[in-house]
């Protein structure tokens, strides 16, 4: 029977538990996590003391297989465990010759491997290998539908709330860097008055720089309200700050809204669950702005919309335009989306 693959919570609680794999194998497309767990490894399993003969980190690029594995046989001195990290270990060649040390790795090294932007073949015999022995954790891009269960989750793990429209602004001018948003996150708890435990829309655009009225989340509720006047306001404002406003993230969060407001049409429960179970939401508040789109547009002219968006991007890029600027496009984007 195949081993169930560990998320990143389980990895982390098995390690605060100290519950120690003798390899772990962390890639993927999101650097974040393999950051964290290498990191939490790196800082908290051995001593300062135990640190200084007992902890080695190599680089792939300035690395080879045998070094890696000369390294991980060495025994601990005055510690129950040796830690050997192999940072950019997407670098190094020959990484198949690894299995020979998977087969009876030793029980006192913590062996871990940082493989970014990108993953090793499950089918080869060295992905079989890695699990039999230890970890091998893929970290997977986080969706945008995901991102705010996760900023609420990780300000919750900091005794902090957040306002829905908060956690909106935050993922629509973020995205999903999560290396990033953490970074804005942390900033924020810092910067949270004495007292106050609750992240509110005028805390972030005081610390952030995000405008609480004139953002891309006001836009979008701008369209599904048929607000002509609000829509423009905001454009002629992302107008006058475009390094904050560009139009490809404007224009990429208005094609994932309306491309999933495309989707809603098709579920067979049209309420705010019965959609959120549709789209993959965490809660059915995420879920209220699609029924709403619904009510005020049909799907004919969703479908439209997708693909005026589609040709506003063109535009952006400069296909078959020499003269509109940005703002330009977005009003008559917004133009034909309300008419």
């Amino acid at each position: 029977m195949a081993k169930q693959e560990l998320t990143y919570d389980d990895i982390i609680r098995d390690l605060k538990a100290g519950k120690y794999q003798p390899v772990y194998y962390l890639m993927g497309e999101e650097s974040y996590f393999i950051d964290k767990i290498s990191d939490y490894i790196i800082d908290c399993i051995l001593t300062e003391e135990e640190k200084e003969f007992n902890q080695t980190v190599l680089y792939g690029m300035d690395t080879d297989i045998s070094t890696v594995i000369n390294a991980a046989k060495r025994y601990p001195m005055m510690s129950n465990y040796q830690v050997v990290v192999v940072k950019e270990s997407q670098s190094m060649r020959n990484i198949d010759e690894l299995v020979y040390y998977l087969q009876k790795p030793l029980l006192s090294t913590i062996l871990v491997f940082c493989h970014k932007h990108g993953t090793l073949d499950r089918r080869k015999k060295i992905s079989a290998e890695i699990e039999k022995a230890g970890v091998l954790f893929e970290s997977k891009k986080i969706k945008e539908a995901q991102l705010p269960a996760f900023i609420t989750s990780y300000l919750r793990q900091k005794t902090i709330d957040i306002e829905p429209k908060a956690v909106a602004m935050l993922a629509d001018f973020v995205g999903t860097d999560l290396s990033r948003l953490t970074g804005e996150l942390e900033k924020l708890a810092i910067t949270l008055p004495a007292g106050q435990t609750r992240v509110t829309p005028e805390l972030i655009e005081r610390n952030i720089g995000i405008s609480k009225d004139y953002n891309n989340f006001e836009l979008r509720s701008a369209l599904i309200e048929k607000d002509i006047l609000k829509a423009n306001k905001i454009i002629k404002y992302f107008e006058e700050n475009p390094k904050t406003n560009p139009i490809q993230m404007t224009l990429s969060l208005l094609f994932g809204f309306f491309s999933n407001l495309m989707l809603a049409y098709y579920a067979p429960d049209k309420s705010d669950q019965g959609i959120a179970a549709m789209l993959g939401l965490r809660t059915p508040w995420q879920a209220k702005d699609y029924v709403a789109g619904m009510r005020k547009f049909n799907g004919v002219k969703v479908m439209e919309i997708v693909g005026e968006i589609r040709y506003a991007d063109a535009k952006s890029k400069g296909v078959g335009n020499s003269s509109m600027s940005d703002a330009d496009i977005l009003r008559e984007l917004v133009f034909k989306i309300l008419h």
